[in-house]
This record gives structure tokens, sequence and C-alpha cells, in this order.
């Protein structure tokens, strides 16, 4: 092993931020107007034409867009959503927030995303929609879950919280999965994604009515936001019509997203070559199950998994690697097997075994990756992966 006080430690990711982004906070600083105004509308126009769509709603992070999107439905007590456990804790607690019931279903392993075929048996009386996760960038197969939300009338909502940049090819034409092909999508903007304004998020949708209102929603339901009142002629006074929310995001943050949308190609592009070399290198592991686009995907890779081997012990490989000075991630989480979902309230959501979910969770690792890295650095991750196999083969 190397000498970890010698080695410094790689990453799991690293958000590529630089002079223009402090050049824009400066600005913001500047000028005066730090919360909610100019910086935010020209985000979301500029976030709206990279997706495609006339819309998009700036709010504080993805959580908040998910809670956002699914309130102003209509989502609430009594009513079912059917999502996967398999994703971070927040897609289910957004459910969870409208007073709700997440419904997980079961995954494919091949791209960590819905098994449409899993939908129409979790479907009852109270089902009112569907979230679907874009896990870790990677696109659901949308058409066929799509189809399956037309025939029985359910809403559908994406959370796309790691995909900007991804593509899918959705009848004949390509798309960004920032054009929803339900009726919104939701984006994070955490340090872990490809762009980052700290925290943030972003809900896009092709439905202006839908978008006025969660402007509202966000800011505690007022009829006249701040920047209207600024810019008016006469004295405005607004009104409240509606129990709202404080999930604004700050100028400050969106001036940071104006300058990290700028950084999109580059990012997209030195992320897809990075992936192109794991493949490559890693395919000297027997029995490592590898991640690549389906024919119908183009993924931006906002973090890259393998499959371990059977029988290979998933904490030893990762403390391997870790000994190694190489920082690495364990699959992606169930939330039914935490302890908040297994309360008397929530224990039902689960109709039925996930032992795809389960399986991903326990034999999938992540491995560092951000543009920062060098050919140089994936061979150093996949000598220590080879070394941490056959260690805990033997």
């Amino acid at each position: 092993m190397t000498n970890p006080a010698q080695t410094p430690l790689m990453p799991i990711a690293l958000p590529q931020l630089g002079d223009a982004e402090i050049a824009a906070v400066a600005r913001v600083l500047q000028s005066g107007w730090v919360t909610q105004g100019p910086e935010v509308a020209a985000f979301e126009s500029e976030f709206a034409a990279i997706c495609g769509v006339p819309e998009a709603v700036a709010v504080s992070n993805c959580t908040t867009a998910l809670h956002l999107v699914l309130h102003a439905l209509g989502i609430g007590p009594g009513d079912e959503v059917i999502t996967v456990s398999h994703s971070f804790v927040a897609t289910a607690n957004a459910i969870m927030h409208c007073g709700a019931k997440p419904v997980f279903v079961d995954i494919t392993l091949d791209d960590l995303n819905m098994d449409p075929a899993a939908i129409e048996p979790a479907i009852t009386a109270q089902t009112k929609a569907i979230l679907v996760v874009h896990q870790l960038g990677m696109p659901a197969r949308m058409a066929e879950i799509a189809a399956v939300a037309e025939r029985h009338g359910l809403l559908l909502v994406e959370d796309a919280a790691c995909a900007i940049g991804s593509e899918m090819r959705f009848g004949n034409q390509w798309r960004q999965v920032g054009a929803p092909i339900g009726i919104a999508a939701c984006f994070s903007f955490h340090p872990r994604k490809l762009l980052t304004t700290g925290d943030g998020g972003m809900i896009t949708t092709f439905d202006h009515e839908l978008a006025a209102r969660l402007r509202r929603l966000r800011q505690h339901g007022m009829s006249v936001n701040d920047r209207q009142r600024h810019l008016s002629k006469s004295v405005m006074f607004e009104s409240y019509d509606e129990v709202g929310f404080n999930y604004r995001l700050t100028d400050i943050q969106a001036a940071i997203g104006r300058e990290q949308l700028k950084r999109l190609p580059q990012l997209l592009e030195s992320r897809r070559l990075l992936v192109e070399q794991y493949q490559r290198a890693l395919r000297v592991i027997p029995g490592l199950t590898i991640p690549a686009d389906r024919t119908d995907t183009r993924t931006n890779w906002q973090s890259f998994h393998v499959m371990l081997p059977e029988g290979i012990d998933q904490l030893v490989v990762m403390e391997h690697m870790l000994a190694e000075r190489i920082s690495t991630r364990r699959g992606v989480m169930c939330a039914h097997l935490e302890p908040a979902y297994q309360l008397p309230a929530t224990a039902d959501a689960t109709r039925g075994p996930l032992p795809k979910s389960e399986h991903a969770r326990d034999r999938s690792v992540l491995l560092p990756l951000f543009p920062e890295m060098t050919a140089a650095d994936v061979t150093r991750v996949v000598d220590a992966l080879v070394a941490a196999v056959a260690a805990a083969r033997a």
C-alpha cells in the first residue's frame, strides 16, 4: 500500500468553481440585490433555454422542488405515489411532506431506474401519480413509464436531480431530460451534481399556468413578487390567496448558476471521456458489472458506479480503497430499509420484495469522477480496485 501521509485523498467528486463564479458573486453583492431577483430570473431563462422548455422555476433545493410540484398538483393525504426506494431519501420524503404515501417498486439493474413492468401491479384506487427518478444521471425508460401513466390517468413527475445534460430518445427525437415527458422535472444544484450553486433546485415544465403558481407558492403565496413591485411605476400591494412556502433561491446562488451553465458542455465532454477510460480499463476485473448507455440514452455520468463480482464484500473493497487514499461511496440507498420508513405510518409503502434495489445498494460502489481527473488518476483508481477485489477474494 502507499503511504497515507504522503498521498492526498482523491475525492469522490469535486465541484468546478473558479474566477468566473467569484466575479459573479461580487457583481451581485455590489448590486445590493442579493435575494430572489433579476439574477434568478436570468438563471431561469437560461436554464429553460438549455433544456428546450418555456418555463424554469428556481427554488432552494431539489427536495423543495419535488414537494412544491406534488403540492401544486394536488397530491395530499390519502393519495399514493408510486416511486422507487432505490434513491436518496428526499424522493420519498417529498411525497410524505404532502401527507401522501410513497409506494415503492423495484428497479432494473442495467440502469438502476424504475422497472416499468413493476408499476401496474402497484396501482390501486388511491394511486394519483408516478414519481420517476433518473438515477445517477442515467435516463429512465420514459416511453414505457409514460405509457403506463397515460393508460391509468396518472400524473407523471420526474426527479431529475442528477440528470442535467443527460439526453434520451423519445419517439424519433433526442431530447434533454429537462424537457419533461411528464408534467415537470426537478433538478438539484448540490455540490455533488454537475452544476452547483452551493445548493439549490430548478423545476422545468411546458405548463405556463403551473409555472406561475409555483412561482407564487415558492414565495409564501404572494400575488406580487419583489421584482414586480420594484419595477412597477405605481404602488402595489400583494395578497396571499393560498398558503405558500419560503422556497426561494438567492441572487447570489443564481449568479453562480449562470456561470455554471456556461461550463456544462465542457463538463459533459470531460466526464464522458473519463467514463470511456474507466469502461476500457475495468474490463480486467472478472465478474465486475460496468455501466453503459442504452441505445436510447446519453447520460451525463453524474456519478460512475460498478457492481462488484458475486461474493465480494462491499465494505472490504471500500475500506481497501480508502486505505489507498481513494474515496468511494456505497451504492444508492434504499429508503425502505431506513428506520424512518419502517414505522407504522410508512411500513406498508413496499407492496412486495425489492430484491434488485437491495442488490444494487449492497453490491454497487461509486468511484471518483470529476473534471480535473487525469488518465493517471483513472489508472490509480482502477489499480486500487483490482487490488481491493483481489484482497476481498482472499
